[in-house]
């Protein structure tokens, strides 16, 4: 078994900036082969519910946020929302992830009285919803502390906290993007607090914005001292910029930067089990690349997404075809929950 040593960020910009592609990716596999070494790639059934666009942060990359006042803006009601949970259920869906624009009207009852209902009629679901950006912003709308607010929302049911909202964590890339969301210092609050309250987390980072080299290797590096301090984070998920219809605008990274990117944070994070590809951004065919560049897992199947497919990039996938895709790879197919508990397996077919 090959063996890679923990590095440091030196070692890490030097990977990236002067390593080829396939010997970052020779790292990658064989830490990939010895986490999970049952030749599995998981995936979950999942919806992403966006339950408003309203959005006062306009974020520059953005292409799905609106102000309160434009003709498209919406908060979806419980009823809609349920219904939308209903069919996710119907089709085998085990997990709900719900996120939504930093809606200034919104305070802690409507979440509250919002999760508590989905509790109530769909008890088998696991509520893995809202950034740590919409938790403080929630907080700030109701007048309550980080603390009080996250125990408040896992009361209601929410079961753990997707990484949303991470983008670049360095504050100077945060503030040529998204000058009115989180600094990375709140992001990485929110997640200790929720680790520290027993709920599991995943991290994410978007690339190919405006940032350097350098600010993806110290994203890299503070997602792992996070994780040593204490975070609970089950997956990492990276992906790249998508320009359509943003403000920002430019050209996306090339699907190089994305599988060297990817390879890198696999062999940076070791103390993050789970690298999940991201197929919603990059495709079908480059998620399944990804399986050899160190991703194990591919995420959701995702009867819904709005965020992503407002910037143009509109990949879908049904379950038969993320299993297909996988077994095509070369691997055994597992739907899992969010926990990275499996419920079934799929076996090669020949």
């Amino acid at each position: 078994m090959l063996e890679v040593p923990r590095i440091d960020r030196e070692e890490a910009l030097g990977w990236l900036m002067g390593k080829d592609l396939l010997t970052i990716a020779t790292y990658a596999d064989k830490i990939r082969r010895k986490l999970h070494p049952e030749n599995l790639v998981t995936f979950v059934v999942d919806r992403n519910v966006n339950y408003t666009n309203i959005c006062e942060s306009r974020c520059s990359f953005c292409a799905f946020y609106r102000d309160s006042d434009a003709c498209d803006a919406y908060v979806l009601s419980s009823d809609q929302i349920y219904e939308k949970i209903a069919e996710l259920v119907a089709s085998g869906g085990s997990q709900l992830l719900m996120q939504g624009g930093l809606n200034p009207a919104l305070e802690i009852d409507f979440f509250e009285e919002l999760f508590r209902g989905i509790k109530e009629r769909f008890p088998m679901l696991q509520n893995h919803s809202l950034s740590p950006a919409e938790v403080v912003c929630i907080a700030a709308n109701s007048g309550l502390t980080l603390d009080e607010t996250l125990l408040r929302l896992k009361s209601a049911g929410l079961d753990s906290i997707p990484g949303g909202g991470a983008e670049i964590l360095v504050d100077e890339v945060r503030n040529s993007i998204s000058p009115k969301k989180i600094g990375w210092r709140q992001w990485r609050e929110v997640m200790l607090k929720a680790a520290a309250l027993g709920m599991p987390t995943t991290a994410t980072m978007m690339f190919g914005s405006l940032e350097k080299p350098e600010d993806i290797i110290e994203h890299l590096f503070r997602v792992r001292e996070l994780q040593d301090d204490g975070g609970s984070f089950t997956a990492f998920i990276p992906w790249t910029y998508q320009p359509g219809n943003t403000v920002l605008g430019g050209a996306t990274a090339t699907g190089v930067d994305y599988l060297k990117v990817l390879a890198l944070s696999r062999i940076v994070l070791d103390n993050i089990p789970n690298l999940q590809a991201s197929w919603v951004t990059q495709g079908a065919k480059m998620a399944q690349t990804a399986l050899f560049f160190g991703a194990n897992d591919l995420g959701g199947t995702m009867l819904e997404e709005n965020v992503v497919a407002a910037a143009g990039c509109s990949f879908r996938m049904s379950q038969d075809e993320m299993i297909k895709l996988i077994q095509g790879a070369g691997f055994k197919a597992a739907q899992r929950n969010t926990a990275y508990t499996i419920l079934r397996e799929f076996g090669i077919e020949h």
